[in-house]
């Protein structure tokens, strides 16, 4: 077995190495999520090392003279980083010539060829899933029996067939002693978590058609495979063991409350062991199940809700109704479920008009939380096919040079900037307004360490809006 390194590269300040996309941009206040996708796959190949260069703070200069050490590296690469990304490969490389490197990731997995082609020094690309495919190359497998790779020989390139899903993911072995290995929990923050937190996958899809989404249509799929409850319950147990720390354990699944029977036995589960935890949830989980989560230890759902117009929900195919939203969220408040809301502004079928319905919208479920990203199209989503069938793709990348989202997209009737504006607009509208500052203001009255925290965020968010506004005049 190959000596392997896992390495999240090092990217811009602020840059959230670990969510499992690599998020497109600089967050608002300082978020970190676990790079679990590495972590699975370290899993698998013992004697591994997992570096998540962004959590930790690590540059460049910092994680070279390690090179020496190892046989392999695997690095986790997005379309926004992907030149640096690809730098950090070539100084590994240079550093120890005879380090093979490979790249994963739903950017290299859409583009294998032109990111193989992106440097000699590359030596192939793992596309889609990828656990299986790493470790036969670690045990020394030749790259032409390697199912789902791209790589050259004899100077061409070549795309090997692509391998099949995983279907039985209690396969898969737990993530949990690689973080105990090789992480650090208190580098891994999220505002609207309890810290320190910790995150993993029970299964991997999503039965939804978000047009926008990445990762179901790049490397998970559009089944939703899921470890056993009992699997899910025993690793849960082992983290609450090893981890005593940790005040709240996220489901980073897409949707985890997709199937309603198996999230209500895990629940219970949990509940017996005395858990807090949070997983993200489309707005459509009846109230039956959701009394049970609550029952059982769920204190916050993180729910996609993109729009506050019907219109357009159906051209993002997101499969949700307003009416179906509003009972939800009236259930979890009902309940005192808090819930993390995520909005995008810039979908097809945006208009000034609709960007102040879906404030309106907000502002009236009225999430605990939320969240405002401008509308990435990523390659290999639909959404970025339909951006450039019609000219909307106005970037070339999804981010400024300070690392904070460009509107990609822009409309005829509705321009980038107006797009770009509209999100600290957002922003103001749902959080500067009596009832939400006195819902904060409670809160941090409640408790010190929250006071803390609170004050802390809103330091970052007005720097992050100064920075927007200036990187905006600046262009």
């Amino acid at each position: 077995m190959m000596k392997t390194l896992f390495l999240n590269p090092p990217s811009y300040e602020g840059f959230d190495g670990g969510a499992g996309s690599r998020y497109q941009a600089k967050r608002e206040v300082r978020s970190f999520w676990y790079p679990t996708w590495l972590a699975q796959v370290a899993a698998l190949i013992p004697e591994s090392k997992l570096i998540d260069a962004p959590a930790r703070g690590l540059s460049l200069d910092d994680i070279l003279p390690r090179a020496k050490d190892f046989e392999l590296a695997v690095l986790y690469v997005s379309a926004p980083t992907f030149i640096s990304d690809v730098q950090v490969a070539e100084a590994l490389k240079k550093a120890n010539p005879k380090l093979m490197i490979g790249l994963v990731g739903a950017h290299v997995a859409t583009l294998p060829e032109p990111s193989l082609a992106a440097s000699t020094m590359v030596d192939f690309v793992a596309r889609h899933e990828f656990d299986f495919t790493i470790k036969e190359i670690a045990e020394g497998r030749p790259f032409a029996e390697v199912d789902g790779i791209t790589w050259r020989r004899d100077g061409q390139i070549v795309h090997n067939r692509d391998r099949d899903l995983i279907h039985d993911m209690d396969s898969l072995p737990m993530v949990a002693p690689v973080y105990h290995r090789d992480l650090v929990v208190e580098d891994y923050f999220i505002g609207y978590l309890k810290y320190p937190y910790m995150s993993m996958y029970s299964g991997r899809g999503c039965r939804s058609k978000c047009s926008f989404c990445l990762w179901p249509q790049t490397i998970g799929g559009n089944v939703y495979r899921t470890r056993s409850a009992a699997k899910v319950i025993e690793e849960l147990a082992l983290m609450q063991k090893t981890f005593p720390q940790v005040q709240e354990f996220f489901f980073d699944d897409d949707t985890f409350t997709d199937d309603h029977p198996r999230a209500e036995e895990i629940a219970r589960g949990l509940g017996k062991l005395g858990i807090t935890w949070s997983c993200n949830a489309k707005p459509n989980v009846p109230y039956e199940t959701l009394k049970v989560l609550k029952e059982n230890g769920l204190r916050l759902l993180l729910v996609g809700y993109e729009s506050g117009v019907q219109d357009i929900l159906n051209n993002i195919k997101k499969g949700t109704r307003l009416d179906k939203i509003r009972q939800f969220n009236a259930d979890c408040h009902k309940l005192g479920i808090a819930i993390h809301g995520t909005f995008i502004v810039g979908l097809p079928g945006e208009t000034r008009e609709t960007i102040q319905q879906t404030i309106a919208f907000a502002k009236e479920i009225n999430p605990h939380t939320i969240q405002v990203s401008l509308a990435a199209p990523y390659p290999g989503t639909a959404l970025y096919k339909q951006a450039t069938e019609n000219g909307w793709l106005k970037a070339g990348n999804l981010i400024q040079d300070n690392g904070l989202q460009i509107a990609a997209l822009s409309y005829p009737h509705l321009s980038s900037e107006e797009i770009f504006q509209s999100l600290a607009e957002f922003y103001k509208a749902f959080y500067f307004r009596p009832k939400k500052i006195a819902e904060i203001t409670f809160e941090m009255l409640k408790s010190w360490d929250m006071t803390k925290r609170r004050l802390r965020e809103g330091v970052e968010f007005f720097h992050f809006l100064r920075t927007r506004h200036d990187g905006c005049e600046a262009a």
